[in-house]
């Protein structure tokens, strides 16, 4: 196992992760975790190096903290540092800040969360948190020892990252979606570069894309065959993201023991700058293959944004194509369903602003109500 530098912190974190958000579950349901493989897998890659574990409030509705409770007895807790997260989007008033810590404490059987994150930050749930306090609040908890750093995990604009980060002084670390899909997307490369600056840890959640960059249409699948050298797509997807110095681990969500394998074996070449320029070369060409089975022609510049009636334009065209491009229609609709009912295509009023601003002439209007079709009917 290698090892990077965590941020300001005079501490070595493994370059892999584990994340704790796709335990293998029984019965297909997602609550009911497999708790003998889970234990084993996560004790399996302790053994072998790994010495972050992240979870969060609601992985698994609540049972993901609850295991790693239970794996990381007889010795193991001694061995990583937990990080877990605030569910920003479910605190209603400043007294949840405390019950849910308190309960997290309970499920993991620890005193302390080594790296407790706000999490999910985007434009709407930052100023809720910020205005009940809460990081006045984390000062608190920091001071009584049941949390040792504060962070946040991030799903939105630069700009948005960009305010968050200069709200606080002492953000240890911050968690951002990053994979070669994702350049331009939410922090993108910008956001990684700004952060790290700033003296920030940075973890990259979704290096594989949530699985998807291991699904390979043949034109992909063709492309990773004739390589220089061969391995597997998730093992590129891995290394592309630590060739980035600037990244500190790469947080790899493991369902399987063959996984966490693969990914502890690949993680022995993650030292920054691992890749060949020819390596680069081909992962771009893989990207271009990808984009080009999108539906919408759509870069993710936001250059049409903000819409007057408070459309989410890219987020919108971004789920479309994810859709059809990785084939995962069912999960993106529900992505699609839960948006705020104000962000969704049919909101749009087809005034056409949006058209003077699309570099690539996309027919926005007709597109989100293409989209929005797509997944409603």
């Amino acid at each position: 196992m290698k090892y990077r530098k965590f941020g300001r912190l005079d501490w070595k974190v493994s370059a892999l992760g584990f994340g704790a958000m796709r335990f293998p579950v029984l019965n297909n349901e997602h609550s009911n975790i497999d708790e003998y493989n889970t234990i084993k897998m996560l004790r399996f890659a302790i053994d072998h190096g790994v010495n972050y574990i992240d979870s969060a409030y609601g992985y698994h509705r609540g049972n993901s903290e609850v295991v790693i409770g239970k794996a990381l007895k007889d010795g193991y807790r001694d061995k990583v540092r937990i990080a877990t997260k605030l569910p920003a989007h479910e605190i209603n008033a400043a007294a949840d800040f405390d019950r849910v810590l308190n309960e997290q404490l309970k499920r993991l059987q620890t005193g302390k969360i080594d790296f407790y994150l706000l999490h999910g930050l985007n434009r709407f749930d930052w100023p809720k948190v910020r205005d009940f306090g809460v990081l006045k609040w984390a000062e608190g908890a920091m001071k009584d020892g049941r949390i040792g750093y504060l962070g946040f995990s991030f799903h939105d604009t630069f700009a948005v990252l960009q305010e968050i980060i200069e709200a606080y002084d002492n953000w240890t670390m911050c968690q951002i979606q990053y994979n070669y899909m994702n350049e331009n997307i939410q922090a993108g490369t910008r956001g990684l570069e700004y952060a790290h600056k700033k003296g920030l840890a940075v973890i990259a959640m979704e290096p594989v894309y949530a699985g998807r960059l291991a699904r390979t249409p043949a034109t992909v699948a063709k492309l990773w065959d004739n390589a220089h050298v061969q391995r597997t797509p998730q093992e590129w997807a891995l290394r592309w993201v630590w060739n980035h110095p600037e990244v500190t681990l790469a947080l790899s969500g493991m369902s399987k023991m063959e996984q966490v394998i693969e990914n502890i074996a690949a993680a022995e070449y993650s030292q920054p700058h691992n890749l060949t320029a020819a390596d680069l070369a081909l992962i771009e060409k893989v990207h271009d293959t990808f984009l080009a089975l999108s539906t919408v022609a759509c870069t993710g510049c936001r250059d049409c944004m903000p819409c007057q009636y408070g459309v989410n334009i890219t987020r919108i065209f971004d789920l479309y194509n994810e859709a059809i491009i990785y084939n995962t229609a069912a999960e993106n609709r529900k992505s699609y369903n839960s948006m705020r009912p104000a962000e969704r295509a049919d909101k749009c009023n087809k005034c056409g602003e949006c058209l003077a601003f699309c570099t690539n002439k996309v027919n926005i209007p007709a597109s989100l109500e293409e989209a929005h079709r797509f997944f409603t009917e």
